[in-house]
């Protein structure tokens, strides 16, 4: 222990000089941007909450972003969540497979989400794409992909858990290993079977670690902006218009700096709630 406060602040006040800088300074200009316009001449002016009625009552784009990033939330974190998890499961015995795989999973993490949507646009392609090619070896009929606005969010989806599930496993493969051992052999004795196990022991002892994995996934894809803005540029008829992309849209392409910090305000604030109530939801209620 520090004998003295000042030499624990000396060594936390890095940290906390660049979470000022990157992140709260940034997060508060936003929310200030959020309440100015400006217009084409360059001129900024205070319009208090003009942007956010507008955007609420007046803009169905914002209302079709909304309605595709809930979407796209609610359907692509309980899938990566289980599909880490079952990875994890699988993963956690002792295999002379086992390492191989591990590393395998973990793979497309190590590449970057822009690298990864060149990709899946490279083989997901409508006209010439690998996928396309072997559906017609199987004598199955070419997809249109990205280029259907029915197929196009799926893909993303496809593409996001291709990336994510194994970073998330890696989670999970740690809070499994965390398990002690001798509640296993105990329950056994008892009689439970694998079922028993899974759903009365292993689930509920993770719930820490679920909740930690469901509150920074749901974040992290709340934000997602590189493979729009790479492959869909929020189409098709905005099937994939996600809020980052539309906020990116606001501000780079039509210049309206003050929709744009108007619409990530709105983001943080939903990202925060969502945030509370899956940890209130999953809260441990037990110690092991």
């Amino acid at each position: 222990m520090f004998k003295s406060n000042k030499t624990a602040w000396l060594f936390v006040s890095p940290a906390l000089a660049f979470l000022l800088i990157f992140k709260i300074w940034p997060i508060g200009v936003s929310f200030f941007e959020s309440f100015m316009q400006t217009s084409f001449s360059g001129k900024r002016s205070f319009v208090g909450m003009e942007n956010y009625s507008y955007l609420f009552l007046h803009d169905p784009t914002f209302w079709n972003s909304v309605k595709v990033t809930f979407v796209f939330s609610l359907l692509v974190n309980p899938i990566t969540l289980f599909v880490s998890l079952t990875m994890a499961l699988l993963l956690n015995e002792k295999h002379f497979f086992t390492k191989f795989f591990r590393t395998v999973f973990f793979l497309p993490t190590a590449i970057s989400f822009s690298v990864v949507a060149v990709i899946f646009a490279v083989v997901l392609d409508p006209y010439n794409g690998l996928a396309n090619s072997f559906l017609k070896l199987a004598g199955m009929n070419s997809q249109p992909f990205f280029g259907s606005a029915n197929q196009s969010l799926w893909c993303v989806i496809l593409l996001c858990v291709w990336r994510s599930a194994g970073y998330w496993m890696m989670y999970f493969l740690a809070g499994l290993q965390g398990i002690p051992q001798t509640i296993y052999e105990a329950a056994e004795m008892d009689g439970a079977n694998g079922l028993h196990k899974l759903f009365r022991l292993t689930l509920p002892l993770l719930t820490r670690t679920t909740s930690f994995v469901l509150v920074s996934n749901t974040a992290f894809n709340f934000l997602m902006f590189a493979p729009v803005y790479i492959i869909t540029q929020g189409g098709p008829r905005g099937s994939t218009n996600l809020l980052m992309y539309e906020s990116y849209t606001s501000a780079f392409v039509i210049a309206d700096m003050g929709r744009a910090s108007t619409i990530t305000s709105i983001l943080l604030i939903v990202i925060m709630t969502f945030s509370f109530l899956e940890l209130r939801l999953t809260k441990a209620k037990f110690e092991y």
